[in-house]
């Protein structure tokens, strides 16, 4: 991982898949980032991690980064020409266009992030990650720079931290050589717009329940279409949303 503070240098071309993360906490991470799969992927350099703290981008003494709201309401707003100066060193940084170095902003308003996008980041060269704080961001930033808003739910957080670490992970673990096991991927929840089917272990029978007996007859065909009955079962059961997705795909 480098925690890079040298603003004004431009980075080098050949390096690997980088998060950069723009956050008035740059003190929680990497946080969760740095266990298991993915900790271990960072410190072997697989992937990369650089945070900015807004702060450091505030044209005051006193560091302001925030503001009240126009017109009055509760709370305190991200000012724009702030986050304006931070994304515009954090560019500096980098010459790949934006197809290949998306930008997105956390906010319980954004569009809800998916397993769809998370692919389709981890193929991108890295992502900015703006973290919202307080009431949101001067709307005025979002839209000169035209960049989206993704939400993790229809729930809210205190900041766009954990949400980012979330995103992260979700990201990271595509890329290649991450996982011990890549194939594992394949059978995930939400690919092909399926749940994943329930999985068992050793030993055979626990408190008089048993594995199911396809998964232990050794016959290769019936197990996978034991698998694929029970994530249909399961993806119509608990997420009708998906299955109707899944139908009209014409996968049924």
């Amino acid at each position: 991982m480098r925690i890079d503070n040298n603003y004004g240098t431009k980075m080098s071309k050949n390096y690997m898949w980088t998060a950069n993360v723009l956050t008035v906490f740059p003190e929680m991470f990497p946080g969760c980032l740095s266990y298991s799969l993915i900790g271990k992927a960072l410190k072997n350099k697989l992937w990369n991690l650089e945070t900015f703290n807004l702060r450091d981008f505030a044209f005051d003494k006193r560091k302001t980064i925030d503001s009240p709201p126009a017109g009055g309401g509760a709370g305190q707003i991200l000012k724009a020409d702030v986050l304006d100066n931070a994304l515009n060193c954090i560019l500096k940084k980098n010459s790949y266009p934006r197809s290949q170095w998306p930008i997105v902003a956390l906010s319980p308003r954004g569009k809800r992030f998916n397993q769809s996008k998370a692919l389709s980041f981890s193929k991108c060269k890295g992502i900015t990650i703006i973290c919202g704080r307080y009431e949101g961001f001067d709307e005025r930033f979002l839209n000169f720079h035209k960049i989206p808003e993704l939400s993790l739910g229809d729930f809210i957080l205190s900041g766009g931290e954990i949400a980012a670490q979330v995103l992260i992970d979700s990201v990271v673990r595509l890329i290649p050589h991450v996982l011990g096991n890549q194939k594992s991927l394949d059978e995930e929840s939400f690919v092909n717009n399926l749940l994943e089917y329930p999985q068992y272990t050793v030993p055979k029978t626990w408190k008089n329940l048993s594995i199911p007996e396809e998964l232990l007859s050794g016959h290769h065909e019936n197990i996978r279409k034991w698998k694929l009955n029970k994530s249909k079962e399961l993806t119509k059961k608990r997420r009708p949303d998906l299955w109707d997705i899944y139908k009209s795909l014409g996968s049924c």
